[in-house]
């Protein structure tokens, strides 16, 4: 877990309230400064501090390399099994038990390409967070408040439908999902069309539902 420092001392407070112990150990690691967490050959994440009245942090994920599309109908003519084939993605050729050699380009398609996404955290309209959303396939951008009620937002640090659209359009991005509304507003759909006068590629972030790049 790679959180605020504070929120260790939150977690095991509750755990030791609620008398609850996990099945599992958490390897908690506290966010000092902007930079990168985690860079592998497949993919990285890094974190990014957002505006806003306590400690928030962002994070941007960016596969490195995607991996290599399966063609079954080859693989089963060149008799490669089915449990080889995570391998095959990241471009391991198959060696057969009776020696032949199955190149992984004769059953495996190009990549698509790289994905990327960016999860900006509770903030005020920041413009240097353009920078590090640069070129994010898809980006979650709170918007608590309409456009009309800007100073609302800006006095509680939060931002409004139209500035996350702006940060969207201006760091290009290929879409843009909304969410973190105030408990004030009963219908949504309004923060979607004030988003989308600006970035019209723009959704609401809704619960349960799954999004795609």
């Amino acid at each position: 877990m790679y959180a605020p420092a504070p929120l260790k001392e939150m977690l095991a407070l509750q755990f030791k309230a609620a008398s609850t112990s996990l099945p599992y150990e958490i390897h908690f690691h506290a966010l000092e400064g902007e930079g990168m967490l985690i860079n592998t050959d497949k993919f990285k994440v890094s974190c990014f501090a957002t505006r806003h009245r306590i400690p928030c942090w962002g994070f941007r994920f960016d596969q490195v390399r995607a991996p290599r599309r399966v063609n079954p109908a080859k693989c089963v003519q060149e008799a490669v099994p089915t449990s080889f084939y995570d391998r095959l993605k990241w471009g391991e050729d198959y060696h057969g038990p009776d020696g032949k050699i199955v190149r992984n380009d004769q059953v495996t398609e190009l990549a698509p390409k790289a994905k990327s996404y960016a999860y900006s955290a509770d903030t005020i309209f920041d413009e240097s967070l353009i920078e590090k959303l640069q070129g994010v396939d898809m980006l979650y951008h709170e918007t608590t408040y309409l456009k009309d009620l800007a100073e609302r937002a800006a006095s509680r640090f939060h931002s409004t439908t139209v500035q996350a659209a702006c940060i969207a359009k201006r760091a290009k991005v290929g879409r843009l999902l909304i969410g973190h509304f105030s408990s004030k507003y009963e219908k949504l759909d309004i923060f979607q069309q004030e988003a989308t006068t600006v970035y019209p590629n723009t959704d609401l972030a809704i619960e349960g539902v799954t999004y795609t790049a």
